[in-house]
């Protein structure tokens, strides 16, 4: 007859355990201690807390460990930390059974937010000195994730235009209807409390929209006036830009980047940059989706000798059906003319300037012999015929639709998607990071470069236990 088991609260320890003993040797949390002990973090921009009166303040390295591990298991609130420092087994080990509270690591975090955004630089270096970064090829995209300044708080300026016009509506009507009424029971004249609520109301839109008029901005969150308007699934909505490059080999995000900018356009060279500064190079060939595509971008990548692939299958699609797309035109720079699919020459007209954000010059070239081509109609539907604009970096596009006839580095770019999306994926459905826990731009970078260390730090476990990765201050 079996007997159950129970606990025995009433045991003792013949000698006391060790702290060693509290968790086995393959443990996440030794891999956070080596990498956080390996590691200068004064260098990197920490604070050292001193005091020479009370109670002795919590070494940094410390609350940073609880940190890093707290984000490798889903944990990123203050509270949260604080609630692991008391029941994880894991954190236990961190802090020598330690119990510092939240206030105490948020002040590590809110003090630290440089050094905090350094680590992810220096993980990336000591993976690199083991050989565990490749630099064959590398994959960048972005991604959308919502403020966290609530929706209701903000500012549009068509909601508030419109609720202006209500609210002048409603304040001439409740006039009307006053004058009409004549005075009030005392025999002088009394202003509705309803006027009065509405003429507040009036005083505050307006005032809202004086200052996005103040900012140049259509939209504004008074509780966090970085964040910007986003399409984040089928709804626009507040959120900040989240950009990641990744390593083929690895998995590992070899660049990270939180932007205010709507679309991607302008992050591909940046985000190449960043690869060099954390690497020391780049790799043989770093690939991206359509969002990526700007020429002047392209250009920036040629002059700095970056080999980069931007997905050009979808333009290059509609071309293929259209037999007098804009691609179809020749450019010939000697004499400064579009040569047509059907032989025509089209001279320069004129300039034109595109894109508010970043404003470029486009040079138009017209056709003039429009009314007598027999494909007029197939051609363009103007009235005065047909006209194609060049941006001024429309080589640098010519070369990267050469570049793509490659089959090989076609075949790179379909790689793209399996290589960096799966760190979206992971970092919003695994991780749980949908919304940013903090306002503002520099804050929200900070969240998103700890994230990463921490999917880095998941990442290297495999190698860290099979004795491929070792830290030298270990």
């Amino acid at each position: 007859m079996s007997i159950e088991i129970d606990a025995n609260y009433s045991q003792r320890w013949l000698l006391p355990p060790s702290l060693e003993d509290l968790i086995p040797a393959e443990h996440p949390a030794r891999l956070v201690r080596e990498f956080v002990d390996a590691v200068d973090l004064e260098e990197l921009g920490f604070q050292t807390r001193t005091s020479e009166n009370g109670r002795p303040s919590y070494a940094v390295s410390l609350l940073t460990k609880v940190i890093l591990y707290g984000y490798m298991n889903r944990v990123r609130s203050t509270r949260g930390w604080e609630r692991a420092c008391l029941n994880d087994i894991g954190t236990l080990w961190l802090t020598g059974m330690n119990y510092p509270d939240h206030t105490t690591l948020w002040r590590c975090w809110n003090d630290n937010r440089q050094g905090l955004r350094n680590l992810f630089r220096q993980l990336l270096r000591i993976a690199t000195s083991a050989n565990l970064v490749g630099m064959v090829l590398h994959a960048v995209d972005g991604t959308k994730i919502l403020s966290q300044a609530s929706e209701q708080k903000a500012w549009r300026r068509s909601s508030l235009e419109k609720k202006l016009k209500q609210l002048d509506k409603a304040i001439n009507e409740i006039m009307r209807q006053t004058e009409q009424a004549g005075s009030g029971d005392n025999g002088g004249p009394r202003l509705p409390e309803e006027l009065q609520e509405r003429e507040k109301l009036r005083d505050l839109v307006q005032s809202q929209l004086a200052q996005l008029k103040d900012k140049d901005r259509d939209h504004l969150n008074s509780k966090d006036e970085d964040a910007r308007v986003m399409k984040c699934g089928p709804r626009k909505m507040f959120a900040y830009n989240a950009q990641a490059v990744v390593d083929q080999d690895s998995k590992l995000i070899v660049a990270a980047e939180v932007v205010t900018d709507e679309s991607d356009n302008y992050q591909l060279v940046p985000m190449i940059e960043q690869v060099e500064d954390n690497l020391g190079e780049v790799a043989e060939q770093t690939v991206s989706d359509t969002g990526y595509l700007a020429a002047s971008e392209l250009a920036k990548a040629e002059e700095k000798e970056y080999p980069v692939l931007v997905n050009l299958q979808k333009p290059l699609q509609d071309a293929e059906g259209q037999p007098y797309h804009a691609s179809k035109f020749v450019y010939d720079a000697q004499t400064d003319q579009c040569h047509c699919p059907q032989g025509e020459r089209l001279p320069f007209s004129h300039t034109m300037m595109r894109d508010k954000a970043r404003p470029y010059e486009v040079r138009v070239y017209r056709c003039h012999r429009y009314e007598t081509c027999p494909v007029r109609w197939q051609c363009s539907s103007s009235q005065t015929g047909r006209t194609v604009g060049l941006h001024p970096n429309h080589d640098a596009l010519v070369r990267q639709r050469e570049k793509q006839k490659d089959a090989a580095m076609r075949q790179m770019l379909k790689q793209r998607g399996a290589i960096v999306e799966p760190v979206f994926g992971w970092s919003k459905d695994v991780m749980g990071l949908r919304r940013w826990a903090f306002r503002g731009l520099e804050k929200v970078q900070t969240q998103w470069l700890v994230m990463c260390t921490a999917m880095n730090l998941r990442r290297l476990y495999k190698h860290w236990t099979d004795g491929k990765l070792v830290f030298t201050g270990s």
